[in-house]
């Protein structure tokens, strides 16, 4: 076999394998049920849980934490891109909470996290949960 005909088949064998690579359509994703969040701060680590009911694009659901409580939230999804927000306590003043992140191939969500306009910004991985 030639170094031409070892290239061709090459490329045709990654072809191959990138069309039959399972991937994640804003179509087949829907958000429903409970997950668990891997959030990061400048002040540490937490691990919020989140449950969340889809109705086309509109996400609604409950949140708990240690850090920042209980509280229901309400949000969007758009493609693949969802987006999340609740009010918490944080001393006696509500602060907004924002979550807003992107659905990846394997199903887990990646984002940021922005608590106050600002006053605390994060990042966070998101996986479904057995709860």
């Amino acid at each position: 076999m030639s170094l031409t005909n070892i290239r061709v088949t090459g490329l045709l064998l990654v072809a191959i394998a990138m069309v039959g690579a399972p991937k994640v359509s804003a179509q087949a994703v829907d958000l429903s049920g409970p997950w668990i969040f891997t959030v990061t701060t400048d002040t540490g680590v937490t691990y919020p849980e989140v449950m969340l009911e889809q109705d086309g694009d509109r996400l609604t659901g409950n949140y708990s934490s240690d850090a920042l409580g209980k509280s229901p939230v309400s949000g969007s999804m758009r493609g693949l891109e969802m987006t999340f927000s609740f009010s918490a306590d944080l001393a006696g003043q509500l602060a907004p909470v924002v979550y807003s992140g992107t659905i990846e191939d394997d199903g887990g969500i990646v984002g940021t996290m922005d608590i106050g306009g600002g006053l605390l910004l994060g990042t966070f991985t998101a996986a479904r949960s057995d709860l």
